[in-house]
């Protein structure tokens, strides 16, 4: 992975002060969508970037952005992918090089409504690390992928969803 910063240290000062001060570890995170022209596209921004995103070519748009399910196994892809860098500096893992794949299935039918019996959604999502440490024991990979997997955020949150509220304003 080249040289990384020591992430013990890097974070060590976050947990005491989180530790000290447990309101300081409490973040909100904000995605806005908003209409760019047409039905079909729309921005996105989560105020660091904006990204463009539109309908996928299955329910009509042009394939030419990203569609709401590439975002979602994107957030899982990068998520998997970071925390299990950050597992594998923080326990001392010696990893050549980790990547990680998502992919998920659905069938286009319940979106666009065609069959009630289709569910609207991902019907199975797959994530694949592959983890080149040929130095590393069969516990510290073992460790290495109990922690990853305990520790991020995304793979958690959809595994274990939280309630979430919907508002209309007018």
């Amino acid at each position: 992975m080249g040289s990384a910063p020591d992430i013990r240290s890097v974070q060590r000062p976050l947990k005491e002060k989180y530790r000290r001060e447990p309101k300081a570890s409490r973040i909100t995170l904000t995605a806005k969508g908003g209409e760019t022209g047409g039905p079909m596209s729309c921005s996105v921004d989560i105020g660091r970037a904006v990204y463009e995103a539109e309908a996928h070519a299955g329910v009509g748009g042009t394939g030419g952005a990203a569609c709401s399910g590439d975002l979602l196994l994107g957030a899982l892809a990068a998520c998997s992918q970071i925390t299990c860098q950050l597992v594998a500096a923080a326990m001392g893992v010696p990893t050549k090089n980790i990547a990680v794949t998502v992919s998920g299935d659905m069938d286009l039918q319940g979106t666009l409504g065609i069959s009630k019996e289709v569910p609207v959604g991902f019907e199975a999502i797959r994530v694949k690390f592959d983890v080149d440490a040929p130095e590393a024991t069969a516990e510290q990979l073992k460790a290495l992928q109990e922690k990853t997997e305990q520790y991020c955020v995304v793979l958690q949150t959809m595994l274990k969803p939280p309630q979430i509220a919907t508002d209309w304003s007018r």
